[in-house]
């Protein structure tokens, strides 16, 4: 095969490997406003990307024992039955009112992408195969090209597509793009060598043992779980920034293609030397730079890189004969599922904190290869009585450690001085390197005693965390107040020590506040059986806005903050004792109310990282306008670290016709002391009238700032890149 050969699989190889990582984000935005955005019917989703991948990967390698030419025909069968599918999209299929997610939402994916993302999935290790058949020689350098594919689908989907082309035409430009790849499997096909009809196709090498088969999997498994775990913590316990879930697939896509590569000097000095940086930089997270978020965020992606490369790079050194190749890939995809599941299905029900994250780090530490750094620790460690003896001091130094760290406390093991500690676990795991129970021992001491155990003992205080599909929740109490931290953003605070006290709204919704302007002059415009919703549950603080007569109803979408707001804060037991909560995604849950059935809709689900979109398109305003009283009030909390979402709400206003101000409240000396916070609430109305009954209590409030060529958010066209801010 020459070289233009060759540059054919490898551009098919690369437009397969793009298409299938633009699958997954584009269908998640075409399903969001029908489906709403409950974890229900992400994880269900999840499920079927997974399974369908391995579907992919297994039909690659059950067809691989035909003939060439028949596989190439079967192949190409597969790309036709999803013809009938384009341009990709959901089916129009109705999911009864009542309907399970868990049963509704993969049957709904698998039949409207099954055929299409199958036919996608199993083109990598297919044409790897076809590439050996074909006399093109060591295909396994071709999956270095598959993952680079992925990593571009991956950057152009968020980056170049969403910004730029409506979700129709995004449909329009990948349904091309699978008529291309047709096109290119095509090609590929006809250099695939001719054999007679009763040739059976040639397998000469052994086939792999389970022991050898279960070793691949796990060596997947870890850094794929690890890829889930690091996004956690890091939008968890560092820095919540939208599209930071690209940072690290990005990152472990790369590592396949640098763990794949022909040229291997890359690859085996990153792998040299990941066992240090595993201690190191294992060591530096858990210890924690919450006021360095940067310098956190470098140490945890590179933790990531080091160790995906590492553990990829003992799956090539075990690769099998290009004859074994499309079970290698299998196993690889069985546990790059598993390392799924357990990340992010298991660990956010087992655990109360991301504790999958110090797991796999110990996971990496068992299995990726490690050399002794010196020739005399090998001898050291190879001959028994000096081996025992360097474990018997290990065991010594970490003992010694835990006692000065948890039972003398001394100066320079204080809570913001455990660098002696540090750079002691250091020396030592350093020499335990190649001596791989040992090591172990270090790591999983520096995993403990630089932050574990802060972990620990939250989660042994009953009622003090609490995790969710949608993250970690933290509630801290002084003899003063009540606070609720999402990861490192604060939801909710409670005054205590008085009844007075515990029914005050503090934070984002104090009384000078625009959701707290709005809330007080309800009676007056709606008089004293007003109807008012709430999206965001949080603490329950606004349940204090309450009066006797009025009919609340809150909507929210995890269950888990239902809880807290119910037994761990007293907003609603002091104020508004029975709620009506509307349970799940607030758009589906609002689109089953009667028309104008509320007086005031107080929007509060955009003060974190997790923007819903669906939330501020032209068709969620429609919505709201028609749950709304011809003179109802709208209020939409816009404070965000983050983001601007204020040009969002301007454009809807403007097209909704809807009349808009703004108030960017800045609490008095008096009431910050409440611990109120700084604010920016935008109300919305279609009676002008109502709005300037609003406005006309405070001078502060302004018109909304208009951003020129910003079009408003539609369930076709959306995205977030124009509206980012820099870091705070």
């Amino acid at each position: 095969m020459g070289r233009s050969g060759r540059a054919l699989f490898v551009a098919t190889i690369l437009t397969g490997s793009f298409l299938l990582f633009l699958v997954q984000p584009m269908i998640a935005r075409i399903a969001l406003p029908r489906l709403g955005g409950a974890p229900a019917v992400w994880n269900s989703a999840m499920l079927v990307y997974q399974a369908l991948l391995l579907a992919g990967y297994a039909y690659a390698h059950a067809i691989g024992r035909l003939r060439p030419r028949t596989q190439a025909g079967l192949h190409l069968l597969v790309f036709a039955i999803g013809v009938p599918l384009l341009p990709i999209g959901l089916i129009d299929l109705a999911i009864p009112a009542d309907g399970q997610p868990a049963i509704w939402v993969p049957w709904l994916l698998a039949a409207s992408i099954g055929p299409l993302f199958l036919a996608v999935a199993a083109q990598a290790p297919l044409m790897q195969r076809w590439y050996a058949r074909s006399g093109g020689g060591e295909p396994y350098a071709l999956y270095a090209a598959s993952n680079l594919g992925s990593f571009g689908g991956l950057l152009a989907y968020p980056l170049l597509l969403e910004p730029i082309l409506t979700v129709h035409t995004q449909r329009i430009v990948w349904s091309i793009g699978y008529g291309l790849l047709a096109l290119l499997v095509l090609a590929c096909a006809t250099l695939l060598p001719r054999v007679a009809r009763d040739e059976p196709p040639i397998v000469r090498s052994p086939k792999p043992d389970a022991r050898t088969i279960g070793h691949w999997i796990a060596l997947a498994a870890v850094p794929s779980g690890l890829m889930l775990a690091t996004s956690t913590y890091i939008t968890t316990d560092i820095v919540a920034v939208p599209l930071l879930w690209v940072l690290p697939l990005g990152l472990y896509l790369l590592s396949f293609t640098v763990a794949f590569a022909a040229r291997r000097a890359t690859a085996d000095s990153i792998t040299r030397f990941a066992p240090i940086t595993l201690l190191l930089f294992g060591g530096a997270i858990m210890g924690g730079f919450q006021e360095r978020p940067i310098f956190n965020l470098a140490v945890a992606l590179t933790l990531l890189f080091v160790v995906s490369v590492a553990l990829h790079t003992a799956l090539f050194r075990t690769r099998p004969e290009p004859d074994r190749l499309t079970g290698f890939y299998l196993a690889m995809s069985v546990g790059g599922a598993l390392g799924g599941v357990f990340a992010g299905l298991i660990a956010p029900v087992a655990f109360d904190w991301t504790y999958e994250f110090p797991l796999l780090i110990l996971a990496a530490g068992l299995l990726m290869p490690q050399q002794f750094l010196t020739a005399s620790l090998r001898s050291m460690w190879w001959r028994p009585k000096t081996q025992t003896l360097a474990l018997a001091v290990i065991l010594v130094v970490i003992a010694l450690l835990i006692v000065f760290r948890f039972f003398i406390p001394l100066a320079p093991f204080a809570e913001n001085q455990l660098g002696p500690a540090y750079l002691i676990l250091a020396g030592i795991g350093m020499a335990a390197i190649g001596a791989r129970g040992p090591y172990l021992i270090v790591l999983a001491a520096a995993l403990l005693l630089l932050g574990g155990y802060r972990s620990l003992s939250l989660s042994l205080d009953p009622g003090a965390r609490t995790r969710s599909y949608f993250g970690v929740y933290t509630i801290r109490v002084t003899p003063r107040l009540r606070e609720l931290d999402h990861g490192t953003t604060v939801h909710g605070i409670q005054l205590i020590g008085s009844e007075a006290r515990e029914r005050t709204p503090t934070t984002y919704y104090s009384e000078g506040s625009g959701v707290g302007q709005a809330m007080t002059i309800a009676p007056t415009l709606y008089g004293s059986s007003a109807q008012i919703g709430v999206v965001g549950l949080g603490t329950g603080t606004l349940a204090c806005y309450a009066r006797p007569g009025e009919q609340w109803r809150f909507y929210e979408i995890d269950p888990a903050i239902v809880r807290i707001a119910r037994e761990r804060f007293s907003y609603l037991s002091r104020c508004l004792p029975d709620p009506v909560i509307r349970l799940g995604d607030a758009r589906l849950r609002i689109g089953e109310e009667a028309p104008a059935s509320l007086d005031l809709l107080a929007l509060d689900a955009f003060s974190s990282d997790a923007v819903p979109m669906h939330l501020l398109t032209r068709e969620a305003f429609a919505g709201y306008a028609r749950v709304l009283s011809p003179s109802g009030l709208l209020l939409v909390h816009v404070s965000n670290r983050f983001l601007s979402l204020e040009p969002v709400v301007a454009a809807a206003a403007r097209e909704g016709g809807w009349s808009a101000a703004r108030l960017a409240h800045t609490p008095s000396l008096l009431e910050g002391s409440g611990s109120a916070s700084p604010s920016v609430w935008i109300a919305l109305s279609r009676d002008r009238a109502t709005l300037a009954a609003l406005t006309a209590r405070d001078a502060e409030w302004t018109g909304l700032q208009t951003t020129p060529g910003f079009a408003a958010w539609t369930d076709d066209y959306a995205t977030i890149l124009p509206l980012l801010k820099g870091f705070d």
